[in-house]
C-alpha cells in the first residue's frame, strides 16, 4: 500500500509538473495565467493520484502494460519542454535554445511542403503575424510532429519486436481497459477491431483537420491566438500527441484483438483434439 502510494504521488508530481513547465520557464507570463496553471496542475495531479493509488481502475488505460503510458507522457513532456525552450529563447535567447531553434527550423522546412500537416499549421498563423512568428510556428510544428511520428515507430516496433504487451506476464483485460464493456454490444473481438480501425484513422486525419477546425474559428474570434507562446505551445500539443495518442491506442486494440483471436483458435484446436 505505501509502495503504491509514493508511486502515486510520484506519477502525480510529474504530472504537474509538466503542465507547469511553461509558466515556469517562460518569462511572459502574467499571475493570472500563472494562477490558472497552477490550478490546472493541482487538478491533474490530484486526479492522477486518485487514479494510481487506487487498486482498481477508473478512466486510465492501459495502466499496468508498460511501456504504453509511460511512452505516451515522455512524448509529452518531450515536446512541452523542447517547445518551451525555443518560445523562451525567442526572448531570451541562450546556446541551448539558439541550438534547438536551429534544429526546429531545418526540420520544420524540411516538413512544411505542399499540403502537409506543418504547411497546414504555418497557413493557421494570424495575418498580422511577422515573418520571425510565422518562422517559430514552423519550427515548433514540425519538432513536434517528428517528436509524435518517433514515438509511434518506436511504440509499433515495441509491440512486434518485444512482444508487448504478455512479454512481462499475462495481460488483465479488465485493469488494463476500464471503460471497456466486453459484455455488452456484439462479439468483443469485432469491436476491439472495430475501434482499433476508427482509431488508427482518425489518428490520421486529425493533423490535417485540426488546423482547418483552428482557421474556421479564427473567423468568429474563437482560435487561441498563435503569437502568445503559451496558447501557441499548448496548441502545437495538442495538435501533434492527440492523433499519435489515437493511432498508437488504436496499435494497442489491434494487438490487444489479435492475442484474443489466437487465444481462441487454440481453444478450437484444443476442443477438436479432445473430442477426436
Amino acid at each position: 500500500m505505501i509502495s503504491r502510494m509514493v508511486a502515486a504521488a510520484a506519477r502525480a508530481f510529474l504530472v504537474a509538473f509538466l503542465i507547469a513547465i511553461p509558466a515556469m520557464l517562460l518569462p511572459d507570463v502574467n499571475n493570472d495565467s500563472a494562477q490558472i496553471v497552477a490550478l490546472l496542475a493541482l487538478v491533474a495531479a490530484v486526479l492522477t493520484f486518485s487514479e494510481y493509488v487506487s487498486e482498481f481502475p477508473s478512466l486510465i488505460e492501459f495502466r499496468d502494460a508498460p511501456p504504453f503510458n509511460r511512452m505516451r507522457f515522455g512524448t509529452l513532456l518531450a515536446s512541452v519542454l523542447v517547445l518551451t525552450l525555443i518560445a523562451r529563447g525567442s526572448i531570451h535567447p541562450t546556446g541551448l535554445t539558439d541550438l534547438l531553434n536551429e534544429v526546429g527550423y531545418n526540420i520544420g522546412e524540411a516538413m512544411d511542403f505542399p499540403f502537409s500537416p506543418v504547411r497546414l499549421m504555418v497557413l493557421v498563423s494570424p495575418g498580422d503575424a511577422s515573418g520571425p512568428a510565422r518562422d517559430l510556428i514552423r519550427t515548433m510544428a514540425g519538432l513536434a510532429y517528428l517528436i509524435s511520428l518517433v514515438t509511434m515507430l518506436v511504440f509499433v516496433a515495441v509491440v512486434r519486436l518485444l512482444d508487448w504487451p504478455i512479454r512481462n506476464g499475462a495481460f488483465n483485460f479488465w485493469v488494463n481497459l476500464p471503460l471497456f464493456d466486453p459484455t455488452t454490444g456484439g462479439d468483443v473481438l469485432y469491436r476491439l477491431k472495430r475501434d482499433s480501425h476508427f482509431n488508427v484513422a482518425l489518428g490520421f486525419l486529425l493533423p490535417f483537420l485540426i488546423p482547418a477546425v483552428l482557421k474556421m474559428t479564427s473567423t468568429w474570434d474563437a482560435a487561441p491566438n498563435l503569437i502568445d507562446h503559451q496558447p501557441l505551445i499548448w496548441t502545437m500539443i495538442a495538435w501533434s500527441f492527440l492523433p499519435t495518442s489515437l493511432i498508437m491506442r488504436g496499435v494497442a486494440l489491434m494487438r490487444i484483438a489479435d492475442l484474443i483471436e489466437e487465444k481462441r483458435r487454440r481453444a478450437y484446436a484444443q476442443a477438436e483434439v479432445q473430442l477426436a
